[in-house]
């Protein structure tokens, strides 16, 4: 399994779903840009730079439906004392099909995240940098993930402030 940051349930409140504005109990976000909030813990030291979906579409056998989900998130997490130097993670707000992958689409450039209950992850590191590389470029993430009980469902992240935030983030975790 990979990292999850501890603070991530506390940090679900913060966000909105425009991805910018920040509830009032949260009181560890250092940074907005643009779309992107920067996030630091200090004990264990961990910083993450997080946004939530500008849109987001539920579909059952074809047809658009309303479905009840938790927080759904796009992270980039650094922890030094763990080793863990900008790894993507997603969170769907549900738990995924067993064995699915979720499709990162970044400007047309697709990738595969394994899946581990409510979670998504790369590989590895070295895939951690290349998408992170891509949606430094990017415009726009869109993630498509299939639910347990078969729900599709398409979530579309802008990409608008990504690289500054993530940036910061490691800055911060040096």
């Amino acid at each position: 399994m990979r990292f999850i940051v501890a603070g991530v349930v506390a940090l679900s409140a913060a966000l909105s779903w425009s991805g910018a504005a920040v509830a009032q109990e949260s009181s560890n976000r250092v940074q907005a840009s643009t779309d992107w909030s920067v996030f630091v813990e200090s004990n264990p030291k961990e910083c993450w730079a997080v946004s939530a979906p500008k849109e987001t579409v539920n579909t059952r056998d074809g047809n658009v439906v309303s479905v009840r989900r938790g927080d759904i998130l796009l992270f980039v997490f650094y922890r030094p004392g763990e080793g863990v130097n900008g790894q993507l993670a997603f969170t769907g707000g549900y738990p995924f099909a067993g064995g699915s992958t979720v499709e990162l689409d970044v400007d047309g450039t697709k990738y595969a995240l394994f899946t581990e209950g409510e979670w998504a992850w790369a590989a590895k590191p070295e895939d951690d940098a290349t998408i992170v590389a891509a949606m430094k470029k990017g415009s726009s993430a869109t993630l498509v993930a299939r639910s347990g009980r078969g729900t599709v469902t398409t979530d579309k992240f802008s990409l608008s402030g990504f690289t500054a935030a993530v940036t910061e983030a490691e800055n911060r975790c040096k």
